[in-house]
């Protein structure tokens, strides 16, 4: 029996793009974000990835082409874009471009508060955001007052309070240390389980390889190939193309089988893959 596939949550269809002064930045991206996704958008800087992201949400119109949310054609006046961002979330970059309120709680409790709830489903939304992204000890701290790590993921959690389908970041890992990087993996991953589809932008081929159930690779504002990560980023014609490099994993994987010591497949997805691949793997020659 066939499994249908799960309908997209958001659907864009040959979205182009142009900044001003005629510059282009989308030249016919076709992209989907369906239930449950782990998609990682890959590419160089000035790929378009961030272009992307900002019209998956809303926060830029194309210039031709056609967003739909739930199959429904997208909509640009103030009542539909509220009604979108309830259900596409974005954090950016920068978590000061999106951290404005006295407090963290505060800053938290704005989405939910825009929408009219009632203060104890306000009061509900942000606790539950803010014990899982591990910082419910600094809601009462100034934002200016936090580390960067801790920004970044007050920011996040003011996303979560609006409970989106989609949850889209925008270089999340960028500016955090090794445990950072860490903590906020782990919450992608709660988040995940719990039902969020995500999507988030990078050139770290290491993380949206060990991370993404699907790749996306984007090259002078076009998507260029999209599938597994052990397929798409074990191309290196196609990374080539979108000026990235194989994963480590993969690399390591590749100049085993050319030495002759591996024979086994598929490739390791993480480190404790490649040791339990390394142990049972046929060892050539013993």
């Amino acid at each position: 029996m066939t499994v249908a596939a799960p309908e997209a949550l958001i659907e864009a269809h040959d979205l182009h793009y142009t900044f001003a002064g005629g510059i282009p930045a989308l030249s016919g991206v076709d992209f989907a974000v369906r239930s449950g996704a782990r998609v990682a958008l890959l590419g160089a800087n000035g790929a378009g990835k961030t272009t992307v992201l900002l019209h998956l949400n809303g926060s830029l119109k194309p210039s031709r082409g056609t967003l739909r949310l739930g199959g429904e054609m997208a909509g640009y006046d103030r009542a539909a874009l509220m009604r979108w961002r309830t259900r596409v979330g974005l954090v950016l970059q920068d978590p000061d471009d999106q951290l404005f309120a006295g407090t963290v709680y505060e800053d938290v409790s704005f989405g939910p508060l825009n929408l009219g709830l009632p203060e104890p489903d306000v009061r509900a939304r942000v606790t539950f955001a803010l014990e899982a992204l591990g910082i419910a000890d600094l809601a009462a701290r100034p934002a200016h007052m936090l580390s960067f790590g801790q920004k970044r993921r007050a920011a996040i959690a003011g996303i979560v309070a609006m409970r989106p389908q989609v949850l889209l970041l925008d270089e999340p890992t960028a500016g955090l240390d090794p445990h950072g990087v860490g903590q906020l993996l782990a919450t992608l991953d709660a988040l995940a389980a719990a039902g969020t589809a995500l999507v988030l932008s990078t050139h770290d081929v290491d993380l949206a390889y060990g991370w993404a159930e699907t790749v996306a690779l984007m090259e002078r504002g076009r998507i260029i190939a999209e599938g597994p990560p052990e397929t798409v980023l074990a191309d290196d014609a196609v990374l080539a193309r979108a000026r990235l490099r194989r994963p480590l994993l993969i690399e390591l994987a590749f100049q085993a089988r050319a030495a002759g010591l591996i024979s086994a497949q598929p490739f390791p997805r993480r480190a404790a893959d490649l040791a339990a691949w390394l142990r049972s793997a046929q060892i050539v020659g013993a």
